[in-house]
């Protein structure tokens, strides 16, 4: 009998030993999308045109509204450092660029001023502006 308690003993070790836990416990592994995915999908929403189109690309990909909408900003924002010059020598030549541009606008306001004061003289020495008051009066 001894023997058998103790093999008994030993099978229900044994059993212990053996049996694990089933499940199987998933770690949350956060997903990266490399700029080419985000533009590939942002492009395909774009031209989704149906109802429920939107959501079904969300759903194949496994993605939420919100992705869409901080993708999409975060688009605009690269859409704006690559219109902005991004080395110091394309900035220098930017402003220099500025500068002449200045520079002729001014020139140009000072001829239509200039322009402007002839006519006025003009108008006095014809008297145009008398008559311009009288109509006025009328």
């Amino acid at each position: 009998m001894s023997h058998k308690k103790s093999m008994q003993t030993q099978d229900h070790t044994e059993t212990n030993n053996q049996i694990t836990d089933p499940e199987v416990v998933a770690t949350a592994k956060r997903r990266r999308f490399n700029a080419a995915d985000k533009l590939r999908i942002l492009e395909e929403a774009e031209q989704c045109t149906e109802p429920g189109q939107i959501g079904a690309l969300l759903r194949r990909e496994g993605l939420y509204s919100s992705h869409l909408s901080r993708w999409r900003k975060w688009r605009r924002r690269l859409q704006a450092k690559k219109s902005l010059p991004q080395n110091g020598s394309s900035v220098k030549d930017e402003l220099v660029k500025l500068q002449l541009e200045n520079t002729q606008l001014r020139n140009r306001l000072e001829q239509a001023e200039l322009i402007i004061d002839v006519q006025k003289k003009l108008s006095q020495l014809l008297g145009l502006t008398q008559q311009m008051q009288k109509g006025e009066n009328v």
